[in-house]
């Protein structure tokens, strides 16, 4: 009977270092995730999600349709649409088909089609036929940069 005994407490220390190793490996599998996650957002990457999305390399346009959402992290905004448009040679994205900008601290834009000069950081917004340009700004408030916009 000692001897069985004695087993059952040798296995039960084998057991708890097994468990203490899987919790060392999550842990370490969580914090390299995390640190992927974190150098995936480098400064001015730009992430697009749509339904199709081709390159033109001879002419230099990428071009995302049907349900078009563009996510730029760094300054925190949020853009969705029918359809995006990114001119390489002009630095020029153009975002059209019920467009919507939203940005971290609550700023909001609304039109049909909206041209932004990459270089410039300048915006053009025009509304559909019959339509109107809608904007939404909160001023007097500092942005709070600590936070990222979350998609």
């Amino acid at each position: 009977m000692k001897l069985i005994s004695s087993s059952v407490n040798a296995v039960a220390p084998l057991r708890l270092r097994n468990i203490y190793s899987l919790s060392l490996l999550a842990s370490l599998l969580l914090f390299s995730v995390a640190t992927n996650a974190q150098q995936s957002t480098q400064s001015g990457l730009i992430t697009i999600e749509s339904d199709q999305q081709t390159a033109d390399n001879s002419i230099g346009v990428v071009t995302a349709q049907g349900n078009v959402r563009l996510i730029h992290v760094d300054r925190g905004i949020v853009a969705t649409g029918r359809q995006a448009q990114y001119f390489m040679k002009e630095e020029r994205i153009v975002l059209s088909g019920d467009v919507d900008i939203v940005q971290k601290n609550g700023d909001l834009l609304q039109a049909d089609r909206i041209v932004y000069f990459l270089a410039e950081e300048r915006a053009l917004a025009t509304p559909s036929e019959d339509g109107q340009v809608f904007s939404q700004w909160s001023f007097g408030n500092d942005a709070d940069d600590s936070n990222p916009v979350i998609p």
